[in-house]
């Protein structure tokens, strides 16, 4: 007797083989050939499946026709890979796309509650903001959603869709969010050292020499170093450079440097000078004459601490949307029947 796991699988393979090959291909030919024909209604193929629950989400059925109909843009995909792998594509693409129906129901039921409608004015205007931001016009728009696989009402559709689950979310989950400047702050400051590590720097530096492993040597040469350092300024450097010794460096980035080095050039600002810092074979005192790129591309925190707060936001809002599906599933019946 084959287990139920086993019956579930044989069942979900027959369904998706009627999509694959088309419910008739699975009706013998002689058969297909004997069945009359009504002259005002095709009959269906005999063994075909036209219409059938799927899955249950607390007494609302979802329909066979449904999930086909979400499979539709991707089966001309799933029918490109090599023949061995289309069944697994299928049961793949049937379940995400069953698990997917699953969470839209729970959330137009929740919507219910919520008394939240979405109207076509509501659907209407959502597209039109995308086809603006596309720059496409409406004919041009149109045809790239096709290209997609989707019909105009499909589309429209899954706006309506998105619309729902947005307000659902808003309402239900925005409460449970709290951003404050701290975090934006944190969030840019992390950010800005990412793209100062990327920075190139016009640095300068003057090398005092310690010689051997001494530590009286390295002694001296610090104190020399720090009595330097007190009175260097951007405008003396470059003659103190000749004098103790050292160079121009020119544009050098994090890898450039040993990890020691490169930090200390991170830390400063273009102007600054750094503080005596050990090197292999020496003490150093960078001048970093500017910098490149890196920081730059950041912009000033005013400038784009609204963006950083949307960007911590939507993450903020997928992390709780998830948690909120959780919830409403472990509180619900959902009766999965692919």
């Amino acid at each position: 007797m084959k287990s139920f796991s086993s019956r579930c699988a044989l069942a979900v393979s027959s369904l998706l083989l009627l999509d694959l090959l088309g419910a008739s291909s699975l009706v013998p030919q002689r058969a297909r050939a004997e069945q009359p024909v009504s002259e005002d209604k095709a009959t269906p193929a005999e063994g075909e499946v036209i219409e059938r629950i799927v899955g249950v989400v607390n007494g609302d059925p979802l329909l066979l026709s449904e999930l086909r109909t979400r499979a539709a843009p991707f089966l001309a995909r799933v029918m490109q890979a090599p023949e061995m792998q289309r069944m697994q594509l299928m049961q793949q693409l049937y379940g995400d796309l069953l698990t997917q129906l699953v969470d839209e129901r729970l959330l137009e039921q929740e919507a219910r509650k919520l008394s939240i409608s979405i109207t076509s004015v509501d659907v209407d205007r959502a597209i039109t903001n995308v086809q603006r931001q596309s720059g496409l016009k409406d004919a041009e728009f149109w045809d790239a959603v096709r290209g997609q696989g989707f019909q105009p009402d499909q589309y429209k559709g899954d706006v309506r869709r998105q619309l729902v689950r947005l307000k659902v979310i808003n309402q239900k989950v925005r409460s449970r969010i709290n951003i404050t400047e701290d975090d934006v702050r944190r969030q840019y400051d992390s950010q800005l050292r990412s793209a100062r590590k990327s920075a190139k720097f016009d640095v300068a530096h003057i090398f005092i020499a310690v010689e051997g492993d001494s530590v009286t040597k390295l002694s001296q040469a610090r104190a020399q170093a720090d009595t330097l350092k007190a009175r260097l300024t951007p405008e003396n450097f470059d003659t103190a450079m000749k004098e103790y010794g050292g160079g121009d460096l020119g544009l050098v980035s994090q890898g450039d440097l040993p990890e020691a080095l490169a930090s200390v050039l991170i830390g400063l600002e273009p102007g600054q000078i750094s503080e005596p810092v050990r090197g292999p074979s020496g003490l150093h005192i960078f001048l970093l004459r500017g910098r490149q790129e890196g920081e730059s591309a950041i912009g000033a925190f005013e400038q784009v601490k609204q963006n950083i707060f949307s960007e911590l936001l939507d993450k903020a809002m997928a992390k709780q949307e998830l948690a909120f599906l959780a919830e409403l599933r472990k509180q619900s019946l959902i009766s999965r029947r692919l």
